[in-house]
């Protein structure tokens, strides 16, 4: 019963981030998007676009019509203008910033967004963000991580270099260095921060929460012109791109039910879903397999099956058998 109320629940949430999917498309593409056209694209029958279209129609009361050609907004909608106070701005534009490294987000329309937030500032804004930023701490200690992200930004947007205390993994007691921001950005349930290392003379990733203290220092920096964060991250499943195997092909065999779960996610640049007949999937990456991908798999349990490469499938099942021999 449990499992199918959370089935229903799961339904519910993809039927409403394809509705406003479908309202962005139309938005964007007038007389583009057909309802077979929208059909193939979610690989839903049409008759579900239908219904679709009649929620947005009569229940969320929008104004869409078609001649033929595609559908379209007879009054295209907008959301109210809205004013906001410098520090809320750039909350804002740190926060869609920050948008541009999370898979699932229209890269077109975020771009758009940062454009029209960032053309709300003065063009003598320097003064007025100096004021704000002198309001943002000039020290952290690790236990707020909502102070230590604020010590990041600030850092970051001055472009100022920062001595941190960090708790590396490798170290019993905390190492001092000195880095220069160069992305911070979200992943799982942690913060990230790619910066310059003073000490080891390399961009290196240090995670937000093993940061223990940090203080702004007076010297300033410029991100180099040629950094790029797919470059630096590489080819390497998720964050752990010191860890990961050298990129070969993974072809992976997923369930009906969770194939749904896996393929309506970007997990890597190089995913392929294909739709099987039995209404099971087949995802493909050309991926450096990393310990993160392993438990990402056992999360699935029986749910999915390794097809390649051999040594993964058997790294998973090992991974099964430990975790059945503690129970």
């Amino acid at each position: 019963m449990e499992d199918t109320l959370t089935e229903s629940r799961d339904n519910q949430t993809r039927r409403t981030a394809r509705l406003l999917e479908i309202i962005q498309h139309i938005a964007g593409a007038p007389r583009y998007w057909t309802r077979q056209r929208l059909a193939q694209h979610y690989e839903i029958s049409e008759r579900m676009i239908t219904k679709d279209i009649e929620i947005i129609r009569l229940t969320l009361g929008f104004q869409i019509k078609s001649d033929g050609a595609g559908y379209y907004f007879v009054r295209v909608p907008h959301m109210p203008t809205t004013s906001f106070s410098l520090p809320e701005a750039i909350a804002l534009l740190t926060a869609a910033r920050t948008a541009q490294a999370v898979p699932g987000i229209n890269s077109g329309e975020l771009a758009i967004a940062i454009a029209r937030l960032e053309s709300i500032f003065p063009e003598d804004l320097r003064p007025y963000l100096r004021d704000i930023l002198d309001r943002l701490p000039r020290s952290a200690d690790g236990t707020h991580r909502q102070r230590m992200l604020a010590l990041l930004h600030r850092a970051y947007f001055e472009r100022t270099r920062l001595r941190i205390a960090y708790q590396s993994t490798k170290s019993e007691s905390a190492i001092q260095r000195e880095i220069e921001p160069y992305e911070i950005l979200p992943y799982g349930r942690s913060w990230h921060v790619i910066a310059y290392d003073s000490h080891r003379k390399d961009v290196i990733q240090f995670k937000c929460d093993r940061i223990q203290t940090g203080e702004l220092l007076d010297q300033h920096y410029e991100i180099p012109s040629h950094f790029n964060l797919e470059v630096y991250l590489g080819d390497g499943w998720g964050m752990l791109r010191d860890v990961a195997q050298e990129a070969e092909d993974v072809i992976l065999h997923f369930d009906a039910i969770a194939g749904r779960w896996a393929s309506e996610e970007h997990w890597h640049k190089s995913q392929v879903n294909e739709l099987q007949p039995d209404g099971s999937f087949i995802l493909r990456f050309h991926v450096g397999i990393t310990p993160e991908t392993v438990n990402w798999l056992m999360y699935y349990g029986e749910r999915v099956e390794v097809i390649a490469p051999d040594w993964l499938r058997e790294e998973v099942r090992e991974g099964h058998r430990r975790a059945w021999e503690v129970k």
